[in-house]
């Protein structure tokens, strides 16, 4: 699902780039016989108050920090696709018949959009998906809309163009990231099948669960809890700055109680986050069991944190790379990769877009 800009008839090469609270992301993927392969990507962290839940907040800081990331990558490709945080865009699943042509579709689409968009029309950009037929139901088909603000979109758009590149795509971050999710999930045995697998996406600000089952996201849940805090433990418990805490963090230059002082209750705290989520969709859905839990974003790879929550909730807890089964390219030092990855899985969803048919 995509807010597919104009000049994109033909996906041309692009890379995915993805604009978070704490940093921008770029990954670049090719492909040759079927397998991918990661050919580069880069981290560039942006400083505090530049991107606010979701909303850009500086264009031209931002911008900067995609320019600085764009050059250490070393790609050389300026297409790129980008996406909207889940928050920013309203979807709404509609039956239609299933013999309209494309610009009765596009008709009808408006006309129902209409009844759910508390905004006028000419304030969006709508996007529509034909999902498939309906069960029992076989002249109807089920569309997916998406919506949402024309600055939402346009503000991301101006962040690439000013660091000189050229927006192909702009997706929704929840769908990228599932479908990188789906391409991990399918390489378990038999594919997957028939698991409930939680997902816990621990990024800087909040924590988000989707619960996948054959291929559909059956609940998803956002809650207030990330690595910022973690930085902020760090800040306080030691008496620097916050920008200095976020650095110290992720080159692990820090005092010898930290693990005990520091990292150990926040990881106390990432677990019992984590269990209640689990709470919740077992309280508010009819399963009552999951099978797996993978964990990925920044604060994924805290030492200790796979298995404490294992422990606690006692299911199988991995932490995932969106790479798994790709070639790796030389250009990528793959130690450094190993810490990286699980904060990648919404850049590498969205440079798959390169190979949509």
């Amino acid at each position: 699902m995509a807010f597919e800009l104009p000049f994109s008839s033909k996906t041309p090469p692009l890379i995915g780039l993805d604009i978070g609270s704490s940093s921008v992301k770029i990954v670049e993927l090719s492909q040759s016989g079927g397998a991918m392969r990661l050919e580069r990507y880069a981290i560039e962290p942006l400083p505090r108050g530049a991107v606010v839940d979701g909303n850009i907040d500086k264009i031209d800081v931002v911008a900067e920090a995609v320019k600085r990331a764009w050059r250490r990558s070393g790609t050389r490709i300026k297409n790129v696709a980008m996406a909207l945080p889940a928050s920013a865009v309203i979807t709404k699943r509609i039956a239609l018949p299933a013999n309209l042509r494309e610009e009765e579709l596009e008709m009808q689409v408006e006309s129902e959009a209409n009844q759910y968009i508390p905004f006028a029309l000419d304030e969006v950009s709508l996007d529509f998906q034909v999902l498939g037929p309906i069960p029992n139901s076989p002249d109807d088909v089920e569309v997916l809309i998406a919506a949402s603000r024309k600055e939402k979109v346009e503000d991301r758009m101006a962040v690439a163009q000013a660091a000189g590149l050229k927006p192909v795509v702009v997706d929704v971050e929840s769908y990228a990231m599932r479908a990188a999710l789906e391409r991990v999930i399918e390489q378990l045995p038999n594919g997957g099948e028939g698991l409930v697998i939680a997902v816990f996406y621990i990024g800087a600000n909040t924590t988000s669960v989707t619960v996948m089952h054959d291929g559909e996201a059956i609940y998803e849940r956002e809650q207030p809890f990330g690595g910022q805090q973690l930085t902020g433990d760090i800040a306080r418990a030691y008496g620097i700055p916050v920008e200095e805490a976020e650095q110290r963090k992720r080159s692990g230059d820090l005092p010898a109680n930290y693990e005990s002082d520091v990292l150990r209750p926040f990881i106390d705290t990432a677990v019992t986050e984590i269990t209640r989520a689990l709470q919740f969709f077992f309280t508010s859905t009819p399963y009552t069991r999951v099978d797996q839990i993978m964990l990925v974003g920044g604060s994924a790879v805290l030492t200790g944190l796979p298995d404490a929550v294992m422990e606690r909730a006692q299911v199988p807890t991995s932490v995932v790379s969106p790479f798994k089964g790709m070639e790796i390219s030389a250009a990528v030092r793959e130690k450094q990769l190993r810490l990286d990855a699980p904060a990648l899985l919404t850049p590498c969803g969205l440079a798959m877009r390169r190979f949509d048919a």
